[in-house]
């Protein structure tokens, strides 16, 4: 570690929070730097802070914006629920950086309180993390399940309903489905994004706006949207902004959403990728390492596994966020920390998650046509196709003795009377997949 910037009150939090080992989210700290620059420019403008001091504090923050001081932030995440404990550390890092004169509370707090800075991080963070890591990977991993859905549109196989066979679909069919349910996993998020974006800054230490310049908060959002592009905006009510932290929990819900949808994909590939004698072998995975120490040969679908459990995590994560979220009480929200915690964490995972299901899953997937086109041929569910012409308890019959001897479903309803040429229009299984086109 370079020499210790930070002091007194950071010392006490180290003292008295020896829980995790694990310290604040870096990009909450990031942004502590960044909001902290910008209230020092803005004070300096409205003549609060004295020039020399308004542009040291400000270098300092950049500094910390930058990354240059992430080993000068040594507070346990789970602290002071409001934060207090690493806004107190900024302050005083930042103050030790600006150098002589440079008050921690004085003057880098200037306009600002725990209750109002920490949470602004907070949402800050998780915008930034969305839109520049997660929404990216996402629209990669959409358009990748795209591409794969029409390079399988024609390649029928079974369909598969309570995981027993059902009447024909594509595989290209099924992507598209993953396709969609990715698209719309970054509609969801991007919904919640407008209120992340409400930032409590300016309400101080009840949403009152006490001890700030009633232009200093308007001016600092204004300053660091066109520094970042991002749509950081005022709250619709000072005060729903300062008491709750709905709008992460908002986030969070869509995360986990998402999270489910990944879930149920990683699944469809792992199981369609099951074999590759004794099981579904309709896809072929990317081989990426040995599966196991002690089968030759053996190849485990690692990535589809990687993701379930990120998947896992990400629902825990938000059952904490939502219990954290309703114990708010009266003017202050107080469990921001965990929240902070466990939505970048969430953020993270899910980008990760995606990239590595696209690049090295998704893209590498081939179809195994000789296996999808037995079970589209197999499945007996396609004398669905025969009721409009035989009459559901025919067919049915016909499927049960189809069941019973081992034969096809052809050469039975031919040995029970049905005209070649019904059984040529309603069992073309590909047409069944499409019955519409």
């Amino acid at each position: 570690m370079s020499e210790q910037l930070w002091g007194g009150e950071t010392m006490k939090a180290v003292e008295n929070f020896p829980v995790s080992g694990e310290r604040v989210p870096v990009p909450v700290v990031r942004w502590l730097g960044r909001l902290k620059a910008a209230a020092a420019r803005v004070n300096g403008e409205l003549g609060r802070l004295d020039p020399r001091l308004a542009g040291a504090i400000a270098e300092a923050g950049d500094a910390v914006a930058a990354g240059e001081h992430d080993d000068q932030f040594p507070v346990d995440v789970f602290q002071t629920g409001s934060g207090t404990s690493s806004n107190m550390n900024a302050n005083e890092v930042l103050a030790n950086l600006a150098g002589e004169g440079a008050h921690a509370n004085d003057h880098v707090n200037m306009g600002q309180s725990s209750n109002d800075v920490f949470p602004s991080a907070v949402h800050l963070a998780a915008l930034d993390e969305v839109s520049h890591d997660l929404l990216p990977a996402m629209e990669a991993l959409q358009a990748a399940l795209a591409s794969k859905a029409e390079q399988f549109a024609d390649t029928v196989k079974a369909g598969r309903t309570h995981l027993m066979d059902a009447v024909p679909v594509t595989l290209g069919q099924e992507f598209g489905g993953y396709a969609a349910q990715v698209r719309l996993g970054i509609q969801r998020v991007e919904g919640t994004l407008r209120r992340v974006g409400q930032i409590p800054l300016g309400g101080t230490a009840t949403g009152t706006g006490l001890n700030t310049h009633p232009e200093f908060a308007a001016k600092v959002r204004e300053k660091l949207a066109a520094d970042t592009g991002l749509a950081i905006s005022e709250p619709l009510d000072r005060f729903e902004a300062q008491a709750n932290r709905d709008a992460l929990v908002e986030l969070s819900a869509m995360l986990e959403v998402y999270a489910v949808s990944l879930n149920k994909i990683a699944n469809d590939l792992a199981l369609m990728g099951s074999g590759p004698r004794a099981g579904l072998a309709e896809l072929r995975l990317p081989e990426l390492q040995k599966g196991s120490s002690i089968m030759p040969g053996k190849v485990n679908p690692v990535i589809p596994e990687v993701v379930i459990q990120v998947a896992a995590q990400v629902v825990g994560n938000h059952a904490a966020i939502a219990v954290a979220g309703g114990q708010g009480q009266f003017e202050l929200n107080v469990r921001v920390p965990l929240m902070a915690r466990n939505l970048l964490d969430s953020i993270k995972l899910l980008a990760s998650a995606s990239r590595l299901l696209n690049e090295k899953c998704v893209a590498g997937i081939e179809a195994n046509e000789e296996m999808t086109e037995r079970h589209a041929e197999a499945t007996l569910a396609t004398a669905t196709a025969l009721n409009p012409h035989i009459g559901y308890d025919r067919a049915a019959d016909i499927v049960k003795a189809a069941a019973e001897s081992g034969r096809s479903l052809r050469e039975v309803a031919l040995e029970q009377g049905v005209e070649p040429a019904v059984l040529e229009e309603a069992l073309d299984h590909r047409r069944l997949a499409r019955p519409h086109d």
